[in-house]
């Protein structure tokens, strides 16, 4: 549903990570710059930012630890065109294979770097590079050119075996604070207050997932066909749900995004019920809405609407059939 995409700045630009960035700057201003990273966190996290960024500086003409996005390599970072900044790439959407490691990193790693200092290899997903894949590369680990440098993004480190990561320095990728990312959304792409609100909470710490939602229609139009169910779910007649149900089944892949916003909704409702303050919900824009149901709803209720999303998540992981989980949750939603 949404499009990933990727702001290429300066670390300056870079929310959060103050730790990793830190590490990156003191390494190029030191010139103790490692020949193998491994940055690890979740998707959004800003795995491939940070990567870009940190290979831009290394690259720069201007020998800052900032990379000064002016200069003939940075202009050629930015345009994703850079001959000694490599990307590595794979056919198969859950292997990496053997094959594409050797032809794209080991056989080109001995061919110096074009007009730079470095030659950087950044290899997305690389937890999934398959065992023999892994297991040739760590030759080039142990024993890389002096211009090298290989930095491996990765979701699940434990993907990777035990030997690449003893001889690679780990960078961590913490979620970042939701209060951070609203006002960077607010600040740099100018979202309005209360669509950053709902975006931040969304992303969950990943500056990178709120960037997509902010940027993207499709998560716009997701986010008001949640609402317009929540508002009216209790005046809504059988046929009307069958018809919601129908519509979120037609974008089953992101029904998860869809259960989150719901769950942002009651913990609302709930919030709003316990405190009456408003300061602190997510879409406080629609108060009205959220004071009625608080009235309307029990504490227990409440607690069950939640329970109910939580199950129907479970359910769709253990492929329960999908129309089936969809109307028990909608069930409990409409029971008082």
């Amino acid at each position: 549903m949404i499009r990933e995409v990727i702001f290429v700045s300066g670390f300056d630009s870079i929310i959060g990570h103050e730790d990793v960035v830190e590490h990156l700057k003191n390494a190029i201003e030191t010139g103790k710059v490692s020949h193998s990273y491994i940055f690890y966190g979740d998707k959004g996290a800003g795995k491939k930012l940070m990567a870009s960024t940190f290979a831009m500086a290394l690259q720069c003409e201007k020998d800052g630890f900032e990379p000064c996005q002016t200069c003939d390599s940075c202009k050629k970072a930015l345009g994703k065109n850079h001959p000694d900044i490599i990307q590595v790439t794979h056919e198969k959407p859950n292997s990496i294979s053997i094959d594409e490691i050797r032809q794209q990193l080991i056989l080109d790693v001995d061919i110096k770097p074009y007009n730079s200092e470095y030659k950087i290899y950044i290899i997305p997903e690389a937890d999934k590079m398959t065992p023999q894949a892994q297991n040739a590369l760590l030759k080039t680990i142990e024993e890389p050119p002096s211009y090298a440098v290989i930095i491996l993004l990765t979701e699940n480190v434990d993907g990777l075996l035990p030997t690449i990561q003893s001889r690679c320095i780990r960078l961590d990728m913490k979620v970042v604070d939701d209060a951070l990312v609203k006002d960077y959304l607010m600040e740099h792409l100018q979202v309005p207050d209360y669509q950053a609100e709902v975006d931040a909470s969304y992303a969950q710490g990943s500056i990178g997932k709120a960037k997509e939602a902010a940027t993207s229609e499709d998560f716009a139009k997701m986010t008001e066909n949640v609402l317009h169910i929540l508002k009216n779910v209790n005046r809504m007649e059988v046929f009307e749900l069958v018809d919601a149900i129908k519509e979120i089944s037609q974008d089953k892949q992101n029904v998860n995004d869809y259960l989150d916003m719901m769950m942002f909704w009651f913990r609302d409702v709930l919030m709003f019920k316990a405190t009456r303050e408003i300061d602190n919900l997510v879409f406080k824009q629609e108060i009205n809405y959220i004071r009625e149901q608080a009235s309307e709803r029990s504490y227990e209720g409440l607690e069950k609407i939640l329970e109910a999303l939580e199950k129907t998540k479970t359910r769709l992981r253990a492929n329960v059939n999908f129309d089936l989980a969809m109307e028990l949750l909608f069930l409990t939603i409409r029971e008082k």
